[in-house]
């Protein structure tokens, strides 16, 4: 049982295969060329190194909770692996709620990954054109939406204080980016990319959307 292991970290290959595994998927569906996406990218990879190193490697996170509630913290060995999940040491629930963390998380990882995945695989296919089909129908840029998605689904299965804190960071940090990439394509493509700016939200879908024709100039 994971609960009597004393100490479940120090597990540095598993931080490097999952640190490789996520930048490899995240690295050829983003596909960063000028240098202002590879300094995006990099927070990004940043952030999934950090992640793991908590989950497999050094559980920093653990040690200042336990370091700040001493004698209070819910968990009486809180460096098993099963104590890391910070959900079930504090809110409880045993192993059914480590089942619903563990769905909803790899259900958001898995949907926000088919995303960026639909988004690489339409703009390839445009060959320079405007896209507003598939997921970018809903949203401007839907592979960014797709690795929020993704951070998040990790987010919810090892919550960790410095992830916590580099996520809305990332999110400014496409945001920016997102915001010189339109300027971009509105030189590029005029007054229909305005006119799809102007129906299509940047990262987040409305939850109704009027059912319509885009009928834009190229």
């Amino acid at each position: 049982m994971y609960e009597n292991i004393p100490y479940a970290y120090g597990f540095w290959f598993l931080v490097a295969v999952n640190v490789i595994l996520f930048a490899f998927f995240i690295l050829s569906f983003l596909a960063p060329i000028k240098k202002r996406e590879w300094r995006s990218m990099g927070a990004t990879l940043a952030f999934f190194v950090t992640l793991f190193t908590e989950m497999y490697g050094f559980p920093l996170t653990i040690y200042i909770l336990t370091g700040v509630l001493g004698s209070k913290y819910p968990a009486l060995n809180p460096f098993s692996h099963a104590s890391g999940h910070l959900w079930l040491t504090f809110l409880g629930g045993g192993a059914t709620m480590m089942t619903v963390i563990h769905i909803i998380s790899n259900g958001l990882v898995f949907i926000g990954f088919a995303i960026m995945w639909k988004g690489w695989k339409l703009i390839h296919g445009a060959k320079g054109g405007l896209v507003t089909d598939g997921p970018y129908a809903y949203v401007r840029h839907p592979q960014y939406s797709g690795l929020f998605l993704v951070m998040i689904g990790m987010l919810i299965q090892w919550p960790t204080i410095i992830t916590a804190l580099m996520f809305p960071m990332l999110i400014y940090v496409y945001y920016r980016l997102s915001k010189r990439e339109e300027n971009e394509m509105a030189i590029l493509f005029g007054d229909g990319y305005k006119r799809y700016m102007e129906k299509t939200p940047m990262f987040i879908p409305r939850l109704r959307r009027k059912e319509r024709e885009l009928n834009y100039e190229h």
